[in-house]
């Protein structure tokens, strides 16, 4: 790293993700309840996300205090360095809710709307993939790449589905035409792990329609800097009208097949 700024900001997200990954971790009650909903009653937020997200706030504010912020358990703020954070402090709160170990914090810094600095740390995993832009990705001190691209009908894609029903009912239908061209299709629950496995080489793509911003903003960096190529529509940027991570060779393929699809509407 060469950049004063991303040697400073790469060991923050490091330590607040290491540090609300073990909060969240070792602090979860047996009896962990719901303490909230968002979207629908089966899209939830539990004390552990709260506070997951005030221990990151807290502990980069503290170093940072000029710093923006967007997380999705409601810290917002603007800041005047030009730096912001953008938090998820846990992703696949549903497979936490259950006891499922698929679940990570995510961790990215954005300077004036470029993402500088991506972490995801998935502690019942014990891995913690980080990427700095122009750095290459890593997974714990390892470098990854995506795999080499396969045929499209050979490729392994995940996917994600929305908590609002109607919208779920029109992905899965998606999902059904799509199965037939692919290998197979994985669903994980975690879209922050998703893009990350992608980087890995463990997934030759991933799609999903109505991520919010803290779900891919670490995530699409670690896998681009894997070589990884991501967009949403053809020509258009990942969003949460449509978002794709892919190895090259499969994701003109398959963006091409999502469009066709509808993937992009509810």
């Amino acid at each position: 790293m060469t950049d004063p700024l991303t040697s400073e900001l790469l060991p923050l997200a490091l330590e607040a993700a290491r540090r609300a990954g073990a909060l969240l971790r070792d602090g979860r009650p047996d009896d962990l309840g719901v303490a909230a909903t968002k979207s629908s009653p089966i899209d939830v937020v539990t004390e552990m996300d709260i506070a997951a997200e005030k221990l990151i706030t807290g502990f980069l504010a503290e170093r940072r205090p000029d710093d923006g912020f967007l997380g999705e358990e409601g810290a917002a703020a603007v800041g005047t360095s030009g730096v912001r954070w953008v938090i998820d402090p846990l992703d696949g709160t549903v497979n936490y809710l259950y006891g499922l170990p698929t679940w990570a914090v995510s961790i990215a810094a954005e300077r004036d709307g470029e993402t500088l600095v991506g972490v995801v740390e998935a502690p019942m995993r014990r891995e913690t993939f980080r990427a700095v832009l122009g750095g290459g990705a890593y997974l714990n001190d390892r470098p990854v790449r995506c795999r080499p691209a396969p045929p499209l009908d050979q490729a392994l894609v995940s996917t994600g589905f929305n908590y609002v029903a109607a919208v779920r009912t029109h992905q899965a239908e998606v999902a059904g035409r799509l199965i037939p061209q692919l290998r197979d299709i994985r669903r994980s629950g975690s879209a922050a792990i998703d893009l990350s496995d992608v980087a890995a080489g463990r997934l030759d793509g991933y799609y999903e329609r109505g991520l919010s911003p803290w779900d891919l903003a670490a995530g699409d960096l670690i896998a681009r800097e894997a070589g990884a190529l991501t967009g949403g529509r053809p020509g258009e940027p990942p969003s949460g009208e449509l978002t794709i991570a892919a190895t090259p060779g499969v994701f003109e393929p398959l963006q091409a097949l999502l469009e066709d699809l509808g993937a992009w509407h509810d």
